[in-house]
């Protein structure tokens, strides 16, 4: 028995340096340091992923402290699934593990014979999960964005993944063609209604599965960087106890929508229902964690992709 849970140590240990080989990118040097071990025993257990056949494009080896860590959450929010990736020690901002993962779950929903609905979020993490994806033919699915492609400058956003997932994923795909956040509430109504637009809202909300990114909010936050918001707006938000958004959806740290004039030029269509949706939240780096905690206290998501220091943060909190 104890030499079972050595091996298996030993294969956690080669399955964390694959990665951090592989994916995350990092050297030989850089990887001994972040395990605290020899530089000969980093090669090693390099070595060793690659001759078990841990390391393919993904890192198809479960490392165990993170599925327990998978398991914890999981239970403590009452979800419906949670994966948790290895933390890159090198880097707060990186979507490395989280796309990858992604990317394979959204692969097994699209591999499913029976015709789905699959909605789709914005940003970062997700357009990096698009990079990820292989190119598949899905014919029978209908893929939809939740948020609008345009920018407020009129051009294409840029981390709107639809189009880009287009390229990969052969199926009918639903762009919504309005801004993310617009200039008044009325505004926002009477686009909703336009006959582009209704339909694709109506679909969206039939969705067996939607995939989102969770941002921050801070002054450095996409939103603000990406010019949806003012920087006055921000600093607004930020008095009145923003915490993270989904889709430009706005929430302070229980979860809850703030009551904010912003809220109400949101384009975006609502966050399906989780109660026939599974919700995967996708978002990693210490300056998200409370963004994270607040949509899955707040029940925006019922399932979620993130590392290993957001699962801690969770279960100590």
């Amino acid at each position: 028995m104890a030499r079972k849970a050595s091996s298996n140590a030993r294969l956690d240990d080669a399955a964390r340096a694959g990665w951090l080989y592989y994916v995350a990118g990092r050297t030989q040097d850089e990887i001994a340091a972040a395990m605290n071990i020899s530089r000969q025993s980093a090669q090693r257990l390099v070595s060793l992923a690659v001759a078990e056949k841990l390391v393919k494009v993904r890192l198809d080896h479960p490392i165990a402290v993170c599925l327990e860590l998978a398991d914890a959450v999981q239970k403590k929010f009452g979800l419906s699934q949670v994966e948790v990736v290895p933390t890159d020690p090198g880097s707060d901002a990186t979507t490395t593990g989280i796309a990858e993962a992604g990317a394979a779950e959204l692969e097994r929903w699209l591999k499913q014979p029976e015709p789905l609905i699959i909605a789709m979020g914005t940003g970062r993490t997700l357009r990096a999960m698009i990079d990820q994806l292989s190119a598949m033919e899905c014919p029978q699915h209908k893929i939809v964005s939740l948020t609008g492609n345009i920018s407020p400058d009129g051009s294409a956003a840029y981390f709107n993944v639809i189009f880009s997932m287009a390229d990969a994923v052969k199926a009918p795909h639903f762009p919504m063609p309005l801004p993310v956040i617009v200039s008044s509430k009325e505004e926002r109504d009477l686009l909703r209604r336009q006959p582009l637009v209704a339909p694709t809202i109506a679909l969206g909300q039939q969705s067996n599965v939607t995939f989102v990114g969770i941002g921050e909010m801070t002054l450095n936050a996409p939103l603000l960087q990406d010019g949806f918001l003012k920087h006055t707006e921000m600093q607004a938000l930020l008095d009145s106890g923003a915490t993270g958004e989904i889709c430009g959806w706005i929430f302070d740290e229980k979860g809850q929508l703030l009551a904010d004039p912003v809220n109400e030029r949101v384009a975006s269509m609502d966050i399906p229902s989780r109660q026939t949706s599974t919700v995967i939240g996708m978002a990693r780096g210490k300056r998200k964690h409370a963004a994270i905690r607040a949509a899955v206290v707040g029940g925006h998501i019922n399932a979620l992709i993130t590392d290993e220091d957001a699962a801690k943060f969770l279960l100590s909190h």
